[in-house]
């Protein structure tokens, strides 16, 4: 575990144990009734999704692996429909992003800005060398990967009706790591980073409880990475 993780961790440790974590665990984080989230500030609408659905599915992602994780989120449901006859409308997947893979919920503007893929040692996934951009928005049209890895772009998986979730938690981890080296306050830097998550995407508590959401609502757990 590295130093800043460790620090990072110190701070917000009992916050977590409550599961209310506004400013995700930023140096000022206070245990205190202005630092708690009522339950319903949180957007669980995605569980409704869930809902009579044949086959469903968590891939819970904690590493970046050069983007595998929503890459195996994407391509199972094809494989079911292939090798068993599911239909579309049966099949619903939830990605959950957390821990280290948080990053790849964020916009590729704020991977320029503060240079992620180099702050997290990022490989690209075909060639394997070291890549400044996100994996999550590859395209073959931009020359990043072959035709076929289009169909595994996070923005085209949440096109299609997947669920991407993505840990407070870990954002708050990478706001104190990227955003508050630009001077401004634990608040800033929290409202920054969530305002770079990807259109779709939903911020939770943390990626923890999203997986055991996902999982109450009858979702086969699966590692993605």
């Amino acid at each position: 575990m590295s130093t800043n993780r460790r620090e990072f961790l110190e701070h917000v440790g009992a916050a977590a144990m409550l599961g209310a974590l506004p400013l995700a665990g930023l140096a000022d984080l206070r245990l205190s009734e202005a630092n708690t989230v009522a339950a319903e500030d949180w957007d669980l609408s995605w569980t409704p999704k869930l809902k009579g659905k044949k086959h469903k599915a968590c891939f819970d992602c904690t590493e970046i692996e050069s983007g595998f994780g929503p890459f195996r989120s994407s391509v199972w449901s094809a494989q079911y429909q292939a090798a068993g006859g599911a239909k579309p409308a049966e099949i619903q997947t939830v990605l959950v992003l957390r821990h280290n893979a948080a990053v790849l919920a964020l916009k590729e503007e704020f991977w320029k800005t503060y240079a992620v893929g180099k702050g997290e040692s990022v490989t690209h996934p075909i060639t394997q060398q070291s890549s400044d951009r996100n994996p999550s928005f590859f395209t073959a049209a931009a020359g990043d990967v072959p035709a076929m890895w289009d169909h595994f772009a996070v923005p085209r998986f949440i096109e299609r009706g997947g669920i991407v979730l993505v840990c407070n938690l870990a954002l708050g981890h990478f706001a104190h790591k990227y955003v508050a080296k630009d001077g401004v306050s634990a608040e800033e830097a929290h409202k920054r980073i969530v305002a770079a998550v990807m259109p779709g995407a939903i911020v939770q508590p943390s990626g923890v409880l999203a997986v055991v959401r996902a999982q109450q609502e009858g979702c086969v757990y699966v590692k993605g990475a």
